[in-house]
């Protein structure tokens, strides 16, 4: 064994070398473009500390700030066929399917269902995730979001629902087209049980599924800056030839057209939930305190 060779040249190259930064550290903010140290980054929920831009948070991440002590229990969404349709365009659809769900870090489709106490009450959630097939709805999601509702009559627990969405699911066709139904009966469901149905509308929420389970809450919450709406701003604009307000179908313009009901900012949002699940579920114990919804 030569000494020199194998210990102190390894050695001062390691030493006199330029090390590399990690490319993961940092990240830009796309809106105001300061750079952002990840780790504070994801300690703020996703939230940019320079602009309070709200950047798209995957339900894996967001369910720990929303329950007590981050402890709540994931429930897996029942089995569908993968690829009804045989679909393909670029690639086939099953394998778009299993690639997606390789960079879900666990959720097999674009809906998370969980619960788990929120404030002491035990509460069921829903969660779309956009980062999956860009949130689009199509059995798999149908499924779960029925799910949900049974889970929430059973437990006589409030149903409270992230949306994030590009709309129903084109590579499954009018099988996806059927969920809009679906999902609308699950929560006439869940109101008819006299449970709480709350909405939390995230960017982007759109399509099929602002036609169908996104838009009937008893309270629409949405967090500041978000897309929301049927189709998107391009296509209108494109259709009608006119040019739109500005801030159009964003969530600031929607609370100040009526559409929604509070715009929340996502560190208020656990404390906002907690207030109004206590004020629809206990209507008399809390008669006395103010309803106000903290907005951001």
């Amino acid at each position: 064994m030569n000494w020199l060779t194998n210990f102190v040249r390894p050695k001062l190259k390691a030493l006199i070398s330029r090390k590399e930064t990690p490319e993961n550290l940092w990240l830009k903010c796309v809106k105001c473009e300061q750079m952002l140290f990840v780790r504070d980054w994801e300690a703020n929920q996703e939230v940019c500390s320079h602009c309070g831009h709200h950047m798209r948070i995957r339900p894996l991440k967001r369910l720990p700030f929303l329950f007590d002590e981050g402890k709540y229990e994931l429930h897996p969404l029942p089995r569908v066929v993968l690829d009804p349709l045989k679909f393909r365009d670029t690639k086939r659809y099953d394998a778009k399917i299993k690639e997606a769900q390789a960079k879900a870090e666990g959720s097999t489709d674009a809906l998370v269902v969980a619960s788990g106490a929120v404030g002491g009450r035990v509460t069921v959630t829903a969660l779309l995730d956009f980062d999956f097939m860009g949130g689009s709805m199509g059995t798999a999601v149908g499924e779960g979001l029925v799910m949900a509702a049974d889970l929430a009559i059973a437990r006589r627990a409030p149903l409270i629902v992230f949306s994030a969405s590009g709309g129903a699911r084109m590579q499954e066709g009018i099988l996806s087209l059927m969920q809009l139904t679906r999902t609308t009966i699950a929560v006439r469901r869940v109101k008819q049980a006299g449970l709480p149905y709350i909405v939390v509308l995230t960017d982007p929420t759109t399509g099929g599924v602002s036609a169908s389970f996104a838009m009937l809450g008893d309270v629409h919450i949405a967090e500041p800056g978000a897309l929301i709406g049927f189709a998107g701003p391009r296509v209108i604009q494109d259709t009608i030839r006119q040019e739109l307000p500005e801030g159009f179908q964003r969530s600031e313009y929607l609370l100040e057209h009526g559409m929604v009901d509070a715009v929340v900012h996502r560190h208020k949002l656990r404390e906002t939930l907690i207030r109004l699940v206590s004020l629809l579920m206990d209507p008399l114990a809390t008669e006395a305190r103010s309803p106000a919804v903290a907005t951001s």
